[in-house]
């Protein structure tokens, strides 16, 4: 799998690039026909707190799957998307045995 990471309004660091790769590579467990993911990050100016704000669309075949989340750092951001696209993979490889 390919992972894409686009950082808006700051730039990324080698160490926060690494992390994300080695969590959505951790997906290619639950469904390996993953194409690619594309992770963009974001940060939210809002009032004195700097909230950090994490997308990841991951292209499978025929569908696309996308998680959102917002928190005080990267990391926790991640790791939350990667749980809820854990799910998401789960319930459209499910789909995809229903149709076959």
């Amino acid at each position: 799998m390919k992972v894409y990471t686009e950082s808006n309004h700051f730039t990324a660091d080698q160490k926060l690039i690494e992390f994300i790769e080695t969590k959505l590579s951790k997906l290619d467990t639950f469904f390996d026909r993953i194409i690619e993911a594309r992770v963009n990050l974001k940060l939210e100016n809002s009032g004195q707190i700097k909230d950090k704000i994490a997308e990841v669309r991951i292209s499978v075949p025929g569908d696309i799957l996308v998680a959102k989340h917002t928190d005080k750092t990267f990391e926790a951001s991640i790791d939350k998307i990667t749980d809820v696209l854990k799910r998401q993979l789960i319930k459209y490889k499910e789909r995809m045995r229903e149709t076959i």
